[in-house]
């Protein structure tokens, strides 16, 4: 068990993978700041924004795979697919809904003032436009080969 953890510990991918996580939230938070002039913690902990933390972490996953491991392997082929899927995800479905819900909330607004009561409104940040999947790409691939030099 402790060598199974400690094998989870050190795992250069998930390490890269979340590293490049973390700075995509930190950078949101801190872009928002510039952009707004007001701090908004949650941010930190929530999806859509500049640049997409789910574009970063999977292609700091596939690079990472792909530098380590090779190329043409299995397993930079899976990696490849799921940050295809995850980035068409991000500015496609996800995008779609965020605007399906801005339009839900926007009715249910007339519907509050005509006497109906809504108990919350739906969230409407949650994919991300092409340039912020396209900068969260990036930013994966910038940790994944910064990490490949220090790890």
């Amino acid at each position: 068990m402790r060598e199974a953890m400690q094998e989870f510990l050190t795992n250069r991918h998930l390490l890269t993978a979340l590293t490049a996580t973390a700075i995509a939230q930190v950078l949101k938070t801190l872009f928002d700041y510039w952009r707004t002039g007001s701090w908004k913690k949650a941010l930190f902990f929530s999806t859509g924004g500049m640049p997409s933390s789910h574009s970063a972490t999977a292609v700091a996953l596939m690079v990472s795979v792909g530098l380590y491991e090779g190329f043409g392997t299995t397993t930079f082929a899976i990696s490849a697919v799921l940050a295809v899927v995850v980035m068409h995800d991000a500015a496609g479905i996800r995008r779609a809904a965020g605007h399906q819900a801005e339009a839900l909330n926007f009715i249910f607004s007339k519907l509050e003032s005509q006497g109906l009561k809504f108990d919350k409104t739906l969230k409407e940040l949650l994919g991300h436009r092409p340039i912020e999947v396209f900068a969260g790409a990036i930013l994966g691939l910038v940790v994944a080969l910064v990490a490949q030099i220090l790890f």
